[in-house]
């Protein structure tokens, strides 16, 4: 854990809690049905806020966009690969694979991205951890499967890895491969804590994407994509994308400048390009 390394003088135990997102892995239920805010984040903010943990580490892709009341953001950790990743049972590319093949992905933002990249695939929705959704490829539920690079990396398992598809090719989700420690408001001694954990490049980076998803009034399960990458903390360039679910309608945006600035305007841009009619007509 980066905390125990950097302060190893601080006495630490890990609670794993189980999230409603957590539990559902298995349902088969695509996500979107099942609710995107707060999925796999507010039973850890409860726990947070009633004493019973001080410290949460999320995925920052799966934290809503808006503090919860009493809770901030005390570090976000160096950056992880941010791309996504093609892992296949047969060909060696998202090229290479057959039309009317089968993928799996549980992301809107992917499915829309691989609709508008190869309108002959069949996309359907893949639950489970990622073990779970490699062994479905290997076992020919489906040929093949979209996932987040850094999750892959994690588990050591590169060699499944068909294709690493870089984010011009396939543009990750807001605050992709970053994870978000978050703390009590009022607990100055935490945060103080955190402080020495947060990553200046990476925070300015996923302030931007997701001020970019914010301005947008999207969700984490929207089909709105963005990546950002930091010339210093206060300068970002910033590319986002706002795609229609059969991926028929895809707006697309560049800028730089302050991340939360640059955000908040690319947004106002992408809706005045037709973003807006695209998110209104997500179920």
């Amino acid at each position: 854990m980066l905390l125990a390394a950097a302060r190893p003088d601080v006495a630490l135990s890990t609670r794993v809690l189980s999230t409603a997102g957590d539990r559902s892995q298995e349902s088969g239920v695509p996500l979107p049905e099942i609710g995107g805010k707060g999925l796999f984040t507010a039973e850890l903010e409860r726990a947070l806020l009633e004493g019973e943990i001080d410290v949460a580490v999320h995925s920052l892709k799966d934290l809503p966009t808006e503090d919860a009341a009493g809770v901030v953001v005390g570090a976000v950790t160096s950056r992880e690969d941010v791309r996504d990743c093609l892992v296949a049972r047969t060909a060696t590319s998202l090229a290479g694979l057959a039309e009317g093949a089968i993928v799996g992905t549980s992301s809107l933002r992917r499915s829309a991205q691989l609709a508008a990249l190869r309108p002959g695939l069949e996309i359907r929705s893949i639950r489970g951890n990622v073990d779970t959704r490699i062994r479905k490829v290997e076992e020919g539920e489906y040929d093949a499967a979209v996932l987040a690079a850094a999750g892959v990396r994690r588990l050591g398992l590169e060699s499944v890895v068909s294709e690493w598809l870089s984010p011009e090719t396939m543009l990750p989700a807001p605050g992709q491969g970053a994870l978000a420690v978050q703390c009590r408001l009022d607990d100055m001694a935490i945060r103080s804590l955190l402080a020495e954990l947060d990553d200046g490049a990476a925070r300015a980076e996923t302030a931007a994407e997701r001020a970019f998803l914010a301005a947008l009034g999207g969700g984490c399960a929207a089909p709105v994509a963005a990546h950002a990458v930091a010339a210093t903390t206060t300068h970002v360039r910033l590319q986002g994308l706002v795609a229609s679910v059969d991926g028929r309608d895809v707006v697309r945006v560049r800028g730089e400048g302050d991340p939360v600035e640059v955000g908040a305007r690319l947004a106002q841009e992408a809706l005045s390009l037709g973003a807006d009619r695209i998110l209104g007509d997500v179920p």
